[in-house]
């Protein structure tokens, strides 16, 4: 399975999907990262934060753009080099998060693309970046 090559790609080229954010999907993110704290985990203790509830871990957003690039632009064979993150707005349970990705420069020496990273939720930005991915070349 291959995703885009290099030349494949273009300046404003972009690539989305959606997920629910559910209690199950941050129970396991918990356990997977070891991240336990409190605010994405006890809805008692959530609500005498000025969240008023649990909250997702922001990195589990940010997995999110990584599925994007992982499956779908630029897919399968793609490497992640680097992210710069910036958690904007809480992101709570069921939530429906679109991670968006939008190649914003490509480095034709070197194959890289570097793409404008974004989480939306109801049209409101919740985490956004730059991510700068290593691109497959076509075999010569």
């Amino acid at each position: 399975m291959q995703g885009f090559y290099f030349d494949e790609l273009s300046l404003g080229q972009s690539a989305e999907l959606s997920r629910e954010v559910g209690a199950a999907d941050i129970e396991a993110f918990a356990a997977v990262s070891g991240d336990v704290n409190p605010v994405h985990l006890d809805e008692d203790y959530a609500r005498t934060t000025s969240f008023g509830g649990r909250i997702a871990h922001g990195m589990l957003s940010a997995a999110y753009i990584s599925a994007v690039l992982g499956t779908r632009m630029p897919g399968p064979g793609a490497i992640y080099l680097s992210q710069s993150l910036r958690f904007r707005r809480p992101v709570k349970i069921g939530d429906l998060v679109t991670a968006r990705v939008t190649v914003k420069a490509l480095d034709d020496k070197r194959g890289h693309a570097t793409l404008e990273t974004v989480c939306v939720v109801n049209g409101k930005t919740v985490v956004d970046g730059e991510a700068v991915v290593m691109i497959p070349r076509r075999a010569a």
